[in-house]
């Protein structure tokens, strides 16, 4: 007998995204939604192809995609202005990796924590587990580029070779059981605690949010502590 499998829904839509041609988040995040929220981080800009807007749309699809380099990106602006009827730019991709380092932090940081809350915001009520969202608390680690201010700023495993190998960082983050968005993140040096994380994440709770996690949190301190964050 033949077992039907679950889609899996997150996949699907990476691939809606990495099958489709030129910039698919300019639907997701229209450009005046973009420029209001640089307009309220006072951040000022010159009007040039890559600009912060048409960068943070070609960014996106590149960490998407299964061709991940700048060149395919570029490529990506590129059929975006095809369709468009103005001049094609060049397919250097100096401008582009250019203007992806100037993306202000804060920026992203903005649209990650909209994104999480519009979401959540969407849920019905009959998606809900007795009528409160569920939260879950996870940590987890990421290696990062391997510059001299990354190893600075983050340890190594200490059964890293001196020299070898790249900086981690500790995550901490609640997501959402009903979307799978995450809602807040905290990051810190890779021997961080998961409580000490936890701890951070608290702030973010809900009146009535339900918190979901393995047994490393299950102290009776932090039940209050929680608690006392929605007070």
């Amino acid at each position: 007998m033949s077992r039907s499998r679950v889609p899996n829904r997150t996949e699907i839509l990476k691939d809606k995204f990495r099958l489709s041609v030129g910039l698919p988040f300019r639907e997701l995040l229209p450009q005046a939604y973009l420029e209001q929220q640089l307009k309220e981080l006072s951040i000022k800009y010159r009007n040039r192809l890559f600009n912060p807007v048409v960068t943070l749309w070609a960014f996106l699809s590149q960490v998407l995609d299964m061709d991940k380099s700048c060149h395919h990106a570029v490529s990506r602006v590129i059929a975006w202005l095809s369709t468009e009827n103005v001049e094609i730019p060049s397919t250097d991709t100096s401008a582009y990796c250019q203007a992806r380092k100037r993306l202000p932090e804060k920026l992203l940081e903005n649209l990650f924590k909209d994104s999480g809350k519009n979401l959540e915001a969407q849920v019905k009520p009959q998606s809900l587990w007795c009528g409160r969202h569920v939260i879950i608390i996870d940590g987890s680690t990421v290696s990062m580029p391997d510059t001299q201010a990354n190893q600075q700023a983050y340890s190594q495993s200490s059964r890293q070779k001196k020299g070898c190998g790249f900086p981690i960082a500790k995550l901490g983050v609640l997501f959402s059981l009903t979307t799978g968005a995450a809602m807040a993140v905290v990051i810190n040096v890779l021997n961080t605690n998961d409580i000490k994380l936890a701890r951070q994440l608290y702030q973010f709770l809900q009146p009535l949010d339900v918190l979901l996690g393995d047994s490393t949190f299950c102290s009776y301190a932090d039940f209050f502590l929680a608690s006392a964050a929605w007070l």
